[in-house]
């Protein structure tokens, strides 16, 4: 991040304290005679219990977004960082194509499909060959444990990988599920 998107994510960060969200990016780009600040937010995780690895993180509520854009707005006008030049704000939410980098990332999305991208010094994973693609079953800050599909060769079965092992991930999009279609 440049100086003025640290300088923004840190005024945004502090006018999110009484919401349940943190800044996950900040960027500034120009357009035309203004400039736009997008600035995503995310679920903090603030309402789970510290020990729980497995409960599913509902996706942000519109709501709770345009209520942190009206915070962060009011605070930037206050803290007028960004000087005499016209802006637009757009706060969002990471969308599905952000990859899961960081141990948080991968428990905000316990439940979904994800594909994995393994560091070159990853040992293999038993039964596992390439690219592994599972649904994510619990997560703590050293690993994450994946649900992988059954195959010809290999049952259902989990698999365990240290973070430390995973360059990236990238949650899979499911358009319906056996459970979903169970609960109709």
């Amino acid at each position: 991040m440049s100086d003025s998107a640290d300088r923004i994510g840190k005024i945004a960060q502090t006018a999110l304290a009484d919401l349940p969200l943190r800044v996950e990016d900040v960027s500034i780009t120009p357009a035309g005679k203004r400039r736009v600040v997008r600035i995503s937010v995310d679920d903090d995780l603030r309402d789970l219990a510290p020990d729980d690895e497995t409960t599913p993180v509902p996706y942000v509520d519109l709501d709770l977004v345009a209520d942190a854009t009206r915070a962060i707005s009011d605070a930037l006008d206050e803290a007028n960082v960004l000087g005499a030049t016209p802006y637009v704000l757009e706060v969002t939410s990471p969308g599905v194509s952000r990859p899961l980098t960081e141990p948080r990332h991968f428990r905000r999305n316990v439940g979904r499909l994800v594909r994995v991208r393994l560091t070159p010094e990853a040992p293999a994973p038993d039964g596992v060959q390439g690219r592994p693609t599972g649904r994510i079953v619990a997560v703590n800050d050293t690993v994450v444990r994946l649900s992988l599909p059954a195959t010809k060769t290999t049952p259902e079965h989990e698999i365990t990988l240290a973070h430390e092992h995973i360059a990236s991930a990238d949650v899979q999009v499911e358009f319906s599920r056996l459970e979903d279609e169970e609960d109709d």
